[in-house]
């Protein structure tokens, strides 16, 4: 314990650790020594492995412990927190909760919580999110972004070796880049240098653009009898996942009749046009700028509600494409849907957002 009297009963520190380092180290340590519990909240806890989220929370949890001794564990807790891109208000619920539970349900008679972090950038903004909590800002760590350490580990093989070489890796703790090394030599580090090769191809397409591509998307929620129509992809990026029917608009489509398009083409989904229509309960679009790998990604997307029947409408596989399936609602994990995917039908049905302890 630290010999000073704390400041604080208790710090709350949010950010998504991909991957841990210096600069979240120095946050963490400044709030261990202001107050006697640290809660570190990491988001993205379950999303699916990307080339922004490559590492899950067990993983992260595990650099994070490694990079502190027994008795700054001992006051640490390291908490997944589920993102929940298109509902603040949800999302911050879900923090508070989380800080309740853990502080203890008087937490609200305690003499003082924080909320910590960074001086910039996306901490500066959770700080104001929060006004019941006091705000403790840290001076940033000048020179280091998780993204910039991202792009050295995915954009080749060799890249990744060199940067997590002895003496190179200047910006992790060393039990942190001792993680990685493991990682990079294992089949997850694979497929994301795929996926980031197909980026690369992608970007180069449209390198000669006079502005930057701003791409429009479609997506189908289509829901009966307590299922929810998903394909399930078959290549890079997102290989294995499960995502909603959908694709690009043509250049002289309406939004409604390129989203029919795609139930017709790609799922060829056994229900009559009329009935599809009739059935249109709510549409939305989705524009978080980080939703999808190929860049700004605008997505519109359209609810159907069929009838409740005991036979789910018949789906005719597509040669060469993508496997479409009824998935039961209960089944829905975000970590097994693509991009945003899961967001976007808890928009509409409201999921459960919050998923627990992990």
């Amino acid at each position: 314990m630290p010999t000073e009297v704390p400041e604080f009963d208790c710090l709350v520190f949010i950010g998504r650790f991909q991957p841990p380092h210096l600069g979240h180290l120095a946050v963490i340590h400044e709030a261990l020594r202001q107050a006697r519990q640290v809660i570190v909240l990491v988001g993205s806890a379950w999303q699916a492995r990307s080339l922004r989220n490559p590492w899950r929370f067990d993983e992260r949890q595990a650099m994070l412990r490694g990079c502190f001794d027994e008795d700054d564990n001992a006051r640490l807790a390291i908490v997944p927190l589920l993102d929940a891109l298109y509902n603040n208000d949800v999302w911050v619920r879900d923090v508070q909760r989380k800080v309740r539970d853990i502080a203890g349900p008087d937490h609200a008679r305690l003499p003082r919580i924080g909320l910590i972090g960074a001086s910039r950038g996306q901490s500066s903004y959770y700080l104001s999110l929060f006004p019941q909590w006091e705000s403790v800002s840290v001076s940033l760590v000048e020179g280091i972004t998780a993204s910039r350490i991202r792009e050295r580990l995915f954009r080749s093989i060799s890249s990744a070796a060199d940067y997590l070489s002895t003496g190179a890796c200047h910006d992790l703790p060393p039990s942190v880049c001792e993680a990685l090394r493991g990682f990079v030599d294992g089949e997850a580090h694979r497929q994301l240098l795929e996926e980031q090769q197909l980026l690369d191809q992608y970007r180069q397409a449209w390198a000669q653009a006079p502005y930057p591509p701003i791409f429009v998307t479609v997506n189908a929620v289509v829901v009966q009898s307590g299922h929810v129509l998903l394909v399930k992809r078959t290549a890079a990026p997102g290989k294995g996942l499960l995502a909603l029917p959908g694709g690009f608009i043509n250049p002289h489509e309406r939004l409604l009749d390129a989203c029919l398009r795609e139930l017709r083409e790609r799922v060829r989904l056994k229900v009559p046009e009329p009935v599809l229509k009739g059935s249109l309960r709510g549409q939305r679009l989705f524009d978080e700028p980080h939703r999808s790998w190929r860049g700004r990604t605008l997505a519109e997307a359209f609810y159907f509600a069929l009838r409740p029947d005991q036979q789910l409408p018949r789906l005719k596989p597509v040669k060469g494409g993508d496997h479409a399936r009824w998935v039961p609602l209960a089944e829905l994990e975000p970590e097994s849907l693509f991009e945003d995917h899961f967001f976007i039908i808890q928009n509409f049905l409201g999921l459960p957002a919050d998923l627990g302890s992990a």
